[in-house]
């Protein structure tokens, strides 16, 4: 159990009690900067990168359980032909420990519905946050992705 602490001290997570429930559960209050971002077919083979080479983005998570997400192609220009990707959202949120779910309540693109549950699988890699959202089809094609984040402040934005 100290070594279950010792790391989430380490992590800069806290641990807070839910409004709705009595239960005390892990949570990811803070805000963080994307650092990668990494997509693949079913195959497994690599795509081309979301948010393209130099991709931005910032995810904040309050202890009242709110968040917004902002990701971008972070290029001055991008290639002619190349749509600049683009999204934010933000919404009330549970975690469970291992599942980030978000009751989007305003968003900036049509992929994501206003009323819809953005689903995220969590884990660690390190210091860094991975999200996981399940696979989805984007230009006829199944991806599978992966944002990897660093966290930049224990504090919400």
């Amino acid at each position: 159990m100290a070594i279950v602490g010792a790391t989430i001290s380490m992590l800069g997570l806290r641990t807070v009690r839910a409004a709705n429930t009595s239960a005390v559960t892990t949570s990811l209050i803070g805000t963080w900067k994307m650092v990668d971002a990494t997509s693949r077919d079913p195959d497994g083979k690599a795509l081309a990168q979301p948010y393209g080479p130099k991709g931005m983005g910032i995810v904040t998570l309050n202890a009242e359980g709110r968040m917004m997400a902002v990701l971008c192609d972070g290029r001055a220009e991008v290639p002619d032909g190349v749509r600049r990707d683009y999204a934010s959202y933000c919404g009330n949120y549970t975690f469970d420990g291992t599942t980030l779910i978000t009751k989007v309540d305003a968003t900036s693109t049509s992929r994501i519905a206003i009323g819809s549950n953005q689903v995220r699988k969590v884990r660690f890699e390190g210091n860094r946050l991975v999200l996981t959202p399940p696979p989805a089809e984007l230009n006829g094609v199944v991806q599978h992705r992966d944002i990897f984040w660093e966290r930049i402040s224990t504090e919400p934005a």
